[in-house]
């Protein structure tokens, strides 16, 4: 659980910084969505395409959860604006 947490705070942070333009949130706003990102990024990954390991949530799944990060991210600012 805790590894799931320090990876979604990860994955947040690298979502961010690869995502064009500023995102003005915090510490905890960007670990909510790094979270959030990092879960639905394992699901799409593991669930709908059958890619990784559905067991384990490790570092292994970085990318699927940057990837889920940046298409959260994409949403909340368009629903934000």
């Amino acid at each position: 659980m805790i590894g799931a947490i320090i990876l979604g705070i990860l994955a947040g942070y690298l979502g961010r910084a690869i995502m064009p333009g500023k995102q003005e949130m915090g510490f905890f706003k960007t670990a909510l969505l790094g979270i959030v990102g990092a879960l639905a990024g394992f699901f799409v990954f593991t669930e709908i395409l059958g890619i990784g390991d559905s067991e384990a949530f490790d570092l292994g799944g970085l990318p699927g959860a940057v990837i889920g990060v940046i298409i959260v991210l994409f949403i909340y600012d368009r629903v934000s604006r």
